[in-house]
């Protein structure tokens, strides 16, 4: 965005590390992605942060894959992480994983056993549990708590070797069983997963657990400021406590407030069923707050862009209203996109003293608002199709359209006159006949005429045909996954229609998918990657004004 903006406080943070020579005046972040998953509009604004922090200040992002549970983990999910980031903008400065790592980690937890500060315990999840204590009782330690270095070491290698089933035994940190952190009594560090890993494959049947791995990882890149979601708050003095035993590269660990978005849920756990269950067709669904499903839908990554910018960073959680996301792509593609005419439930059209064989190549504006977007031709027969809710047989007093006795100009063409129609034998009209007024043409109108409505149109024998699919929120209710009970019982039943055959101007036959449009009074669309050779498809990004607000409204 071009105006001044203040700071925010990561920023500031920022800022008065340089000027007091922290680091040596370096800025260097990462993104951590964990590879179970496609990544949403919420990692969009930690991927804006993190990226743009470096960018500002001269520094370098890392990618790191947090990929240290090798069962929800493959490399699907790497490739479609990188390619969302890639097309975010965004490049980082070296490519790494937490695998990467693994023998430093390893070697870090050796350590931590030598000074006495880890054990090998085989107490079943649930002893584990309850000698944690609860948040008003301090814990108690079990009774593998005061095991010997040497044994420990010795379990330890063992565990390593693979001489033990999933879930016999653990290593934990020995920290502080009566913290009031719950976190810090004494946390699992290590668990035992045999499971295929998708880059060390069969190597490691140990995996460090993720508040070992993190604050390690970070320490190792030399990570300068490392930006987490508040939910990370209370593990902070363990990212710390760690760091300081080990006597590794201090990097300090920062929160703000994750994304949460009216009419979606951000869950990995709870897209993954969206997905599993068929309630959408995938993860790149345009119902999905994917960015993947976003980019299908026809979002940019200048819309998403500025969407991060504009909700800013805060130290507090809030709800953002998906409208202004909407706004975003709205403002964009209303300055970008070429105008055209789709007619999405259509209706035939006569227009009875249009002489019949006569073919005009009428004269469109791509874009009002871009004056370098040139124009475009369309032709114009006396057969045309228009949209059913333009025509009403008993139109009340202030309907602008076409009715019978009523004038309506069709865009880029003449005025016309509705005249009379014809009904199939369940009451459906079927064809309008009206007359047009020849000196009306748009361009050179001298009839005086005084008309208050404009409709869109197709020249029937020139139309192509295409799929529209016409995508709506996810979500009937703002807070789905906060809602009583299961979260897929709010699912908008009306999120998807499909309209096998609407008519589109044959301009549009040269269209490609990721094309984006305006279909004149319906919406901005974009080009699917379902198109074929003989079909296209699009799909509505946008409605042209926010209809949820009226909705609202009215509630």
């Amino acid at each position: 965005m071009s105006e001044e903006r203040t700071l925010n406080f990561l920023e500031q943070i920022v800022e008065e590390d340089i000027a007091n020579g922290v680091n040596g005046g370096r800025v260097h972040t990462r993104f951590p992605p964990e590879p179970n998953g496609y990544l949403h509009i919420g990692h969009a604004k930690s991927i804006c942060l993190n990226f743009g922090l470096a960018q500002k200040y001269n520094g370098k992002t890392n990618l790191r894959f947090d990929d240290t549970n090798p069962v929800t983990e493959d490399t699907e999910y790497v490739d479609s992480i990188k390619a969302d980031i890639q097309w975010l903008g965004f490049e980082w400065a070296q490519e790494l994983y937490a695998s990467d790592y693994f023998e430093q980690i390893y070697n870090f937890a050796v350590q931590l056993i030598k000074n006495g500060l880890a054990y090998v315990d085989d107490s079943t999840p649930e002893e584990i549990a309850i000698s944690k204590g609860t948040p008003t009782e301090p814990g108690k330690g079990t009774p593998y708590r005061n095991r010997s270095i040497e044994e420990n070491l010795d379990l330890f290698a063992r565990m390593r070797k693979g001489e033990f089933k999933d879930g016999e035994k653990v290593l934990r940190a020995k920290v502080d069983l009566a913290s009031p952190n719950m976190h810090m009594r004494d946390p699992i560090i290590y668990r035992i997963k045999h499971a295929h890993h998708h880059r060390t494959g069969d190597s490691w049947c140990i995996y460090p657990m993720y508040d070992f791995a993190h604050g390690q990882s970070d320490s190792i890149e030399n990570i300068t400021h490392s930006v987490c979601t508040l939910e990370f708050i209370p593990h902070r003095p363990l990212y710390n406590w760690f760091i300081e035993q080990l006597a590794i590269f201090p990097s300090h660990q920062y929160e703000f407030a994750r994304l949460n978005l009216t009419y979606t849920v951000m869950s990995k756990r709870k897209l993954l069923q969206l997905v599993n269950e068929k309630y959408v067709s995938g993860w790149d669904d345009p119902r999905m707050p994917t960015i993947s499903g976003l980019r299908r839908r026809g979002y940019t990554a200048a819309s998403i862009r500025a969407f991060c910018e504009r909700i800013g960073v805060q130290k507090r959680d809030n709800m953002i209203d998906v409208s202004l996301l909407e706004f975003c792509i709205r403002e964009e593609l209303n300055k970008t996109a070429n105008r055209v005419m789709a007619v999405l439930d259509p209706v035939k059209l006569v227009i009875t003293n249009y002489p019949a064989d006569q073919v005009e190549e009428m004269t469109a504006e791509n874009n009002p608002e871009d004056p370098n977007s040139g124009t475009r031709t369309l032709p114009f027969s006396n057969t045309l199709y228009i949209e059913r809710e333009d025509f009403m047989e008993e139109p009340p007093k202030k309907f602008f359209r076409l009715g019978r006795g009523l004038v309506v100009r069709l865009k880029n063409a003449y005025i016309i006159k509705g005249e009379s129609f014809e009904k199939d034998a369940d009451g459906n009209i079927t064809t309008i006949y009206a007359t047009y007024f020849p000196e009306s043409k748009s361009g050179g109108d001298t009839t005086g005429l005084n008309v208050k409505g404009t409709i869109h149109w197709v020249s029937a024998a020139h139309a192509a045909t295409a799929e529209v699919r016409l995508y709506d929120r996810l979500f009937k209710v703002e807070d789905p996954g906060n809602e009583e009970g299961d979260f897929k019982s709010y699912i908008n039943p009306d999120s998807l229609q499909v309209i096998k055959n609407a008519y589109i101007e044959p301009s549009l036959l040269k269209a490609k998918p990721g094309d984006r449009f305006q279909f004149l009074r319906k919406g901005y669309f974009n080009v699917d990657t379902d198109s074929t050779a003989d079909k296209l498809v699009f799909n509505r990004t946008v409605t042209l004004k926010d209809t949820w607000a009226k909705e609202a409204k009215k509630g």
